[in-house]
């Protein structure tokens, strides 16, 4: 695990280190053991490296490293799990003198001997890369199947800028650095910048399972072409299901995590997990347990508030497995202290509260151990999330209304003030009185109006429904989830395509970048067992009847478990790992949001519509709405806009 950044300019220059290490020296957090240059004025490249050292911790792992042949230099961030089947393979061809045994190397040998496409194609690791080819004078950039690890780039001028973050291209000359508020637009719907946009005009994210070839004489980028498709591994799963009985699915999926977690323990330096106590990274350790020799280190926070907890459910399953258990209880003020210095480490506006617990937990495992293994991916893999399942079945029944009912129900609903709903809930009879009946009745009209199934999920995952009155004269770009003629799934169940969409959204612009920055933070490497390519291939061949049977949501996963943990142990309601946003924005970060959304700010600034903001603000601050999350999006938009001010 590691950070590179790096930069194209066609004119060539005559010293570009200085540069490049400047660029290096903002992401020393994801490379703090060693840093490494590489530069070649007259081509135009010059690659910088930040190392965290995980597999061979000698020299020899060093980057950016050039092949054996001389013909590539690459400079890498990630793990490739199956490097030394694939030396195997290579010396099956002759020996091959090796200088270390650094996944590395092996990734370049591979490159001289299958080309890059034939290299990525085998792979199986979390990546992003920059690899120079000096003989054709090309640049390839290439990123994960599932998106693990981020890779940014763009032209500024005529330079062409990339890296590991986004702090990284802020310090080349060449930078711009002009904020998209069509993107911003995004970001206030998702409460994550959704790839291939980023915040900055002219930057892009380089989408999972892609690679780009640029050449020297190239007048424009080119597009971005896949090496792995997942929209065709789901067609090639639905056109080609899992033919075996329920239980033959659980032994498959046991046979494929014992592997995919097995790989993703070799290190050459202290490893564990982090254990929340849920089905994910409960099956995660209970692997990790079966296949070690010593108790598995693992990692858990508990917050004071019972709804938020969920340390104690981590530690009884810790103590059944046997693992070597470190919880950490923090308190409110622990949560807050971190709020700034998240702008910092995100790099761009990222809204998503579980950052803090996700922060604090890395933290406390890096205190032990340099690498760590994650339970993410198997909502979006095994059907998960309430969408799939109470979401459906709201949407199956409102479908059998007709669209013209249901468009005169919503407008009916959008008529009624919410504080005159709850005023008049409130007469109601203990049992009946439900917090914030008006707004949940709001959103229940914004269902309501949708067309189709489609439209549907974008407004279940949606925040502001309307970003654009919020942002004066922008316009809200395309996405996954406004283009279906052209990129979802075209047969399958409703569900299916949920969760399709999420692997393609969701997964890798807000849980993956999550995980990725929090750890990155304190220099610990995650990897994520879950999001093997066979295990994703796998679970999309699976028919949905495995995925939830019996009422039973995740259910392969489920009766995986259990075969290491008893079910009483694990039977209880899912929880997020959130923080009490709604709660702290009333008390100790009120007088914060005030001065982040004071209107006199907002108007000076230009990006939002400040009455807009200003009304959302006081329905929120006193209660009347709980309008929560939208306040929390504008808020970390100004957290990160102030930070941008003093870097």
């Amino acid at each position: 695990m590691c950070g590179f950044a790096g930069f194209l300019d066609r004119g060539g220059f005559a010293d570009g280190e200085a540069v490049l290490r400047r660029m290096a020296d903002t992401i020393a957090h994801r490379g703090p053991d060693s840093d490494g240059y590489w530069v070649d004025g007259e081509a135009g490249i010059a690659l910088a490296h930040r190392r965290l050292a995980i597999i061979d911790l000698s020299p020899a792992g060093h980057q950016p490293m050039a092949s054996h042949d001389g013909r590539y230099v690459l400079s890498y961030n990630g793990e490739i799990y199956n490097h030394l089947d694939l030396r195997r393979e290579l010396e099956a061809a002759g020996p091959i003198a090796w200088r270390g045994h650094s996944d590395t190397e092996t990734l370049l040998q591979g490159f001289s001997k299958w080309g890059v496409v034939g290299t990525l194609e085998r792979a199986n690791g979390m990546f992003a890369l920059a690899l120079w080819d000096r003989g054709e004078r090309k640049l390839f950039l290439a990123r994960d199947r599932m998106g693990e690890k981020p890779l940014y780039y763009g032209l500024q001028g005529g330079t062409l800028l990339f890296g590991s973050e986004l702090k990284a291209l802020r310090q080349h000359p060449a930078w711009q650095g002009e904020v998209d508020r069509d993107v911003l637009t995004l970001f206030l719907r998702h409460n994550y910048v959704p790839g291939p946009y980023s915040i900055y005009r002219g930057i892009a994210k380089l989408p999972p399972a892609h690679y780009l070839e640029i050449g020297l004489d190239d007048d424009q980028l080119p597009d971005p072409v896949a090496f792995w498709d997942i929209a065709e591994k789901a067609q090639n799963g639905r056109a080609q299901p899992f033919a075996g009985a329920p239980d033959a699915a659980v032994d498959a999926l046991e046979d494929l995590l014992l592997d995919a977690v097995g790989m993703r323990m070799a290190a050459d330096v202290p490893l564990g997990a982090f254990l929340s106590g849920g089905y994910d990274s409960s099956t995660v350790v209970a692997l990790m347990q079966r296949q070690s020799a010593r108790p598995v280190k693992t990692f858990s926070i508990g917050f004071s508030e019972e709804e938020y907890d969920e340390a104690h459910h981590a530690k009884r399953v810790a103590a059944h497995l046997g693992t070597d258990h470190t919880e950490l209880y923090v308190t409110p003020q622990d949560a807050l202290d971190q709020i700034p210095i998240l702008p910092h480490h995100w790099d761009e506006p990222f809204a998503d509260s579980s950052q803090m617990p996700t922060l604090l937990v890395s933290r406390l495992a890096r205190s032990e151990v340099t690498v760590s293994l994650s339970g993410d991916g198997g909502d979006e893999l095994f059907c998960g999330y309430t969408r799939y399942t109470q979401g459906y079945d709201i949407w199956r029944r409102l479908g059998r209304m007709p669209r013209a009912v249901r468009k005169l129900a919503a407008g009916a609903l959008r008529l009624t003030p919410a504080d005159l709903i709850d005023g008049t809930m409130k007469m109601a009879p203990a049992r009946l009185r439900k917090m914030a009946v008006g707004d949940r009745l709001l959103k229940v009209a914004d269902i309501l109006d949708v067309e189709q199934a489609e439209d549907f999920y974008r407004s279940l995952v949606s925040h502001s429904k309307d970003p654009a009155a919020l942002v004066p004269g922008a316009h809200e770009p395309p996405t996954i989830l406004t283009t279906p003629d052209h990129d979802w799934p075209a047969q399958g169940d409703f569900r299916d395509r949920m969760m399709y969409l999420d692997m393609r959204s969701y997964l890798p612009d807000d849980i993956l970048v999550k995980l990725d920055r929090a750890s990155m933070a304190v220099s610990l490497e995650s990897r994520v067992p879950l999001l093997d390519h066979r295990v994703v291939e796998f679970a999309l061949s699976l028919p949905l009847k495995y995925k939830l049977r019996g009422g039973e949501a995740k259910w392969p996963l489920r009766q995986l478990l259990y075969r290491y943990v008893p079910r009483e142990m694990m039977e209880r309601p899912k929880m997020g790992f959130g923080v009490p946003i709604e709660h702290w924005l009333r008390g100790p970060l009120r007088s914060w949001a005030d001065d982040m959304l004071a209107p006199d700010r907002l108007k000076r600034e230009g990006y939002f519509n400040a009455d807009a903001i200003g009304r959302l603000w006081s329905d929120t601050r006193s209660g009347r709405r709980r309008m929560h999350y939208y306040v929390w999006d504008i808020l970390m938009f100004q957290a990160w806009l102030d930070a941008q001010s003093t870097a």
